[in-house]
C-alpha cells in the first residue's frame, strides 16, 4: 500500500478553507515534509472534505462561450473577480483594489465589457448604452455557454 501523501489531514483542511493556493500547499509540503503532490490530489482533498469549490460561476456577468485564447484576459478575469465579490467568496485586498479600480474606470467611461469570440483581444470596453445595458457587460442576443457533459 501506498504511503498516504497528506502528512496532517486538520493542516490541510484548514489551510484549503483559508483559501490558501493549491500551488501554495504544494510548496508547503515540499518544504514541510519534503512530499510531492499535485494540484488534482488537493482538488480531490478539498471535494473529499465537503469543501466548497473556489470558483464562482454567474452567467449573468459571463454568459458567453469564452475561446480558450480569451480565457485569461484582463476583462474575463475581472468578470470572475466580481462574480466572486458578489457571492460573498473572501477577495484579497489586492483583489478588492483591482475590482475598485475595475468597477470606477466602467462608471467613469459609462461604460459595460463587450465579447467579441472573433476578435484578437476577445474582450472590449464598449459604451454604455442606457436603458438597456444595466449591468457590467453588454448582454448577448443568445447566450453562447460551454454545454456540461
Amino acid at each position: 500500500m501506498p504511503a498516504r501523501k497528506i502528512v496532517n489531514v486538520d493542516e490541510a483542511r484548514a489551510w484549503i478553507v483559508e483559501g490558501k493556493s493549491y500551488q501554495w500547499i504544494i510548496e508547503q509540503y515540499r518544504e514541510r515534509y519534503d512530499v510531492e503532490t499535485t494540484v488534482a490530489m488537493w482538488s480531490n482533498f478539498r471535494r473529499r472534505q465537503g469543501v466548497s469549490t473556489r470558483n464562482v460561476r454567474d452567467e449573468s456577468l459571463i454568459p458567453w462561450r469564452v475561446e480558450a485564447p480569451h480565457r485569461r484576459a484582463y476583462l474575463a478575469e475581472m468578470l470572475r473577480l466580481e462574480a466572486r465579490a458578489r457571492a460573498d467568496a473572501k477577495l484579497s485586498d489586492r483583489e478588492r483594489h483591482r475590482l475598485g479600480l475595475f468597477r470606477a474606470n466602467l462608471a467613469e467611461n459609462d461604460a459595460v465589457i463587450h465579447y467579441d469570440p472573433e476578435s484578437e483581444n476577445g474582450f472590449h470596453y464598449v459604451p454604455r448604452r442606457a436603458g438597456i445595458d444595466l449591468d457590467l457587460i453588454r448582454v448577448p442576443e443568445r447566450t453562447t455557454k460551454w454545454t456540461r457533459r
